[in-house]
């Protein structure tokens, strides 16, 4: 005789629980960079830029808007008009052709922060500034 409990036969109360116990394994409790508000150690690529955090420290703006890494931003920033041509790059976020541009992307930074943003090559002078 087969025992049967809620209606399932004992196997396939035995799968239900692989099941739950499959689902809740998967689920992380660890923070992410992304979650927290501090600047993170996280690794690189091989120019040593990370990829992973909210702010594009290459480029001076954050990762979710930075075409220069994310190419497939490109089309829906070319859709709205917003593509500097000279540069290769949106010109909402070209700081060669308008550097004051960076100002607005740095008082995002500041305010989550609370510090100055490092400044992309774009904006960096020869004299290391």
């Amino acid at each position: 005789m087969k025992t049967r409990i809620f209606g399932f036969s004992s196997m396939g109360v035995g799968l239900l629980g692989v099941a739950l116990l499959s689902l809740l394994g998967c689920s992380s409790s660890q923070p992410t960079a992304a979650d927290s508000n501090e600047p993170s150690e996280l690794t690189s690529d091989e120019h040593g830029h990370v990829h992973d955090e909210w702010w594009c420290a290459e480029h001076g703006v954050p990762e979710e808007v930075c075409a220069l890494c994310d190419t497939s931003l490109i089309a829906d920033f070319k859709a709205k008009g917003d593509w500097c041509e000279e540069h290769n790059r949106p010109a909402s976020q070209c700081f060669v052709c308008s550097p004051e541009l960076f100002d607005g992307f740095a008082a995002r930074y500041n305010a989550k922060y609370g510090e100055d943003p490092p400044k992309p090559e774009d904006l960096k002078t020869d004299s290391g500034s």
